[in-house]
């Protein structure tokens, strides 16, 4: 038996006899042989390492997204190595120009403080896939949700239940986050449902942690007319504002309606469990490693494109009567 028949076998390159082929599958199985990923990608020019680079880590957002990176990275025989940025802008640039990065074969990436001019300007061939809302019109493939579709579905989940003076608690100054495109649809949600937009109700946050919500969230209690329901940037943002809630006595949701973003496990058991837009993270990250592996091997794959996976609004106890 040729060294070409049990190649063919291993890598399912092309047709084998169905009896050759389990004669190979036997010996592979009984001398426990299994394929040298490293030496593969080495013989290809390859390290097999990809990188997956967000803003932080801690976020649980970011560690469910990871996982699902990881599986699909693992399944097609990569290893998957993940970049803290801290949301850093020097940091950032270091990873996308190859100067400060382990050697890799491609790079997911979530950019929150560089923009398209970076991008544009960037000469390291690594291939490139952008995940989150930090980046568009850019020649690379990117992947994220509807941010703004997303958030009008928030805002008219709260107004169907009858709340009139919705908060929004996560707002941010620079336009490039995804923080500037949840506002501009829960803006854009209030004057569908012709309800007024009132600057007292926006609550800017300098990070996005559940202490951000917790704080902001204070100081919306404090107004004369504090709000009947809360739009939180995430789901810690919401959290950590439905803490300040209880702390003042009030009810969730019968003083005030709570929503938050991501989906993610501490929702599910926070109390009252919440309601939150859950993106599909799972499939955000197949789709960022697939679209790489695609680019990285030079299989035929189509120009640069702008992915929108699918989210939808999973209703809990902090906007519906127990």
């Amino acid at each position: 038996m040729s060294l070409a028949t049990v190649s063919n076998v291993v890598n399912g390159y092309r047709p084998v006899g169905e009896q050759t082929r389990r004669r190979v599958q036997r010996a592979i199985d009984e001398l426990g042989y299994a394929p040298n990923l490293g030496a593969r990608h080495l013989r290809r020019g390859r390290t097999g390492l990809i990188a997956l680079a967000i803003p932080e880590l801690n976020n649980p957002y970011f560690a469910e997204l990871a996982g699902s990176a990881i599986r699909e990275a693992a399944s097609l025989g990569y290893t998957l190595v993940l970049e803290d940025t801290a949301a850093d802008r020097d940091r950032e640039l270091a990873l996308t120009d190859g100067s400060r990065r382990p050697v890799i074969d491609g790079l997911i990436f979530s950019p929150v403080r560089i923009g398209r001019d970076e991008i544009l300007a960037r000469t390291d061939p690594t291939p490139l896939v952008l995940i989150g809302e930090g980046v568009h019109d850019v020649p690379h493939d990117h992947i994220a949700i509807d941010n703004i579709a997303a958030s009008h579905a928030a805002v008219q989940h709260l107004v169907s239940i009858g709340r009139h003076r919705i908060a929004f608690v996560g707002a941010q100054a620079d336009d490039r986050q995804s923080a500037h495109l949840r506002l501009r649809g829960y803006r854009e949600a209030l004057t569908g449902a012709g309800l007024p937009f009132e600057p007292t109700l926006v609550a800017a946050t300098t990070q996005f942690r559940r202490v951000d919500g917790l704080r902001a969230m204070r100081d919306l209690l404090a107004l004369d007319e504090p709000p009947d329901a809360v739009f939180g940037y995430n789901d810690l943002i919401a959290i950590g504002a439905m803490r300040a809630i209880g702390e003042a006595g009030r009810r969730i949701p019968d003083d005030i309606a709570v929503i938050g973003f991501d989906d993610i496990e501490e929702g599910r058991f926070s109390n009252p469990t919440l309601t939150t837009i859950s993106p599909d993270k799972e499939r955000i990250g197949r789709l960022a490693v697939r679209s790489l592996v695609a680019r990285i091997e030079g299989r035929p794959v189509h120009p640069p494109y702008d992915v929108r996976p699918p989210f939808h609004l999973v209703p809990r106890e902090s906007t519906l009567a127990q």
